[in-house]
């Protein structure tokens, strides 16, 4: 069995960077908006949907739908917003969370309804089924994945640390008082960060979709791993989520080899349980002491 660990490893990775793409926006909308958008796994869905639609029914090339696809998601993200979070932003986080939950169930049951419950097909974006190196089958999918992952948070590090709007998004996700006082237009960087949250989402549903297939319930399941993800990394951490998003799917990818294929999910979850047990603030999150 041990032969078969640097393919587990892999194929880990390639799970565990979309759980990473969904955890990032969770993070980004904590940081920004302090709002947890129960609706970003909804994201994928839609994402994965509007890459059918491109592709079926108007018969555009696959290279052409995703940008347009990632763009119509970030439209859409920005629209979510001025319809869930815009109306309730001076009443606190609770009633935001119960709006994105609410969002979140009538999207699905709108693509439902539009849809059925049938899965769709998804081609991958590569003819070629993938390469071996060195014993590992690198199927071309999970390789995509991977470094189409990487490249977006090196694209997320640059802009934030490297431009001036990066610099504007991070001063109103750590204050937006005081931005809103530096003439920082904090409205727009709201709205800029739940459009990009919302690409993001995007391009995991495009990604994984050949994998999964397209279905109704696909981002249920991966805005939970996400969410746990985001728990184990450390809540609100940019670097937590991403690591915490691929040793997720390593760990689920290992224990349904080793253990049991069913239950993969109940693995997964567990390792949240355990972190909430031991390290409730997460690989990267700071302890917070209490007054007795």
């Amino acid at each position: 069995m041990l032969e078969l660990v640097p393919q587990l490893l892999f194929t880990g990775l390639g799970i565990g960077a979309i759980y990473a793409l969904v955890a990032l926006g969770f993070v980004l909308l904590i940081r920004a908006a302090n709002v947890v958008n129960f609706a970003q796994g909804e994201f994928s869905m839609l994402g994965a949907y509007m890459m059918v639609v491109l592709l079926s029914i108007l018969g555009l090339p696959y290279f052409v739908a995703i940008p347009l696809a990632v763009v119509g998601m970030a439209a859409f993200g920005i629209l979510f917003a001025g319809a869930t979070y815009w109306p309730l932003r001076h009443r606190g986080q609770l009633p935001v969370i119960i709006s994105t939950i609410g969002a979140s169930i009538f999207l699905s049951n709108i693509v439902l309804a539009t849809y059925g419950p049938s899965p769709e097909v998804l081609p991958g974006l590569f003819d070629s089924p993938g390469l071996e190196i060195g014993g590992v089958f690198m199927d071309s999918q999970y390789l995509a994945i991977i470094v189409i992952t990487a490249l977006l948070v090196l694209l997320q590090f640059l802009i934030f640390e490297k431009t001036l709007l990066g610099k504007k998004l991070q001063a109103t996700s750590q204050d937006k008082e005081m931005a809103s006082l530096l003439g920082i237009p904090v409205a727009v960087m709201v709205l800029i960060t739940f459009g990009y949250s919302a690409a993001l989402g995007g391009i995991a549903g495009v990604l994984v979709a050949p994998i999964l297939f397209v279905s109704v319930g696909m981002g249920a399941l991966i805005s939970l791993k996400a969410f746990a993800a985001n728990i184990i990394g450390g809540f609100g951490n940019i670097p937590g989520a991403i690591l915490g998003g691929l040793a997720l799917g390593v760990v689920e990818t290992f224990g349904a080899a080793f253990i049991s294929v069913p239950y993969k999910d109940a693995i997964a979850f567990a390792l949240l349980l355990l972190f909430l047990l031991i390290r409730p603030q997460g690989l990267f999150g700071e302890k917070i002491s209490e007054k007795a």
